[in-house]
């Protein structure tokens, strides 16, 4: 979570960037990697991902002089562009949507959890998330792997905050009721 201080001078750097396009390599330079393990988890395609993720910067550098904040870091407007990128590929290719989870990212979700996790039961809690809708998958992943909170994920996913609550929430009852888990519902 970023801070107030941090937020603040993420936006001095986008004024700067609205006048030279060169600064904005800062905000590039900080987030690439993360957008671009974001979208190589939902497409499970290393250079679908570059491509991806080059669009994304490159829409979010030509859009710069729309930019809104609305009390957001940065990295908020980042992921919605590269969240609309991947699923404009989807509906361009027609493809199968996939959603690749490190094993790693499925352990720190683990920790959430009051009960004892083996190997056996996080790879079946990875086959079984695999075959989650992919509304829930997003949230759980804005959440869970990219450490959002409720106001990110709605404004990333485009809906209401009590709706992307909503949808965590459902997502992690159903997992919940499938591994009887104690999962811990934290703000």
């Amino acid at each position: 979570m970023m801070s107030e201080a941090e937020i603040r001078e993420e936006l001095l750097i986008l004024e700067r960037a609205r006048k030279d396009a060169r600064e904005f390599g800062a905000l590039y330079e900080k987030y690439f990697d993360r957008i671009f393990y974001f979208v190589l988890r939902q497409v499970d395609d290393e250079e679908l991902a570059g491509d991806l993720c080059s669009q994304t910067f490159v829409n979010a550098l030509n859009h710069l002089p729309r930019y809104e904040f609305r009390g957001l870091p940065f990295s908020a407007w980042l992921y919605r562009i590269a969240t609309n990128e991947v699923n404009k590929h989807y509906r361009k290719t027609k493809g199968k949507r996939v959603f690749s989870l490190e094993e790693a990212k499925v352990k720190e979700l683990a920790e959430r959890t009051d009960d004892g996790w083996d190997e056996d039961l996080i790879q079946r809690l990875l086959n079984y998330m695999k075959d989650l809708p992919t509304d829930m998958l997003q949230v759980l992943e804005l959440r869970f792997f990219e450490d959002k909170d409720f106001k990110e994920i709605a404004f990333i996913l485009e809906m209401t905050e009590s709706g992307a609550k909503m949808r965590t929430y459902r997502a992690l009852d159903k997992l919940r009721k499938q591994f009887n888990l104690k999962v811990k519902y934290d703000e």
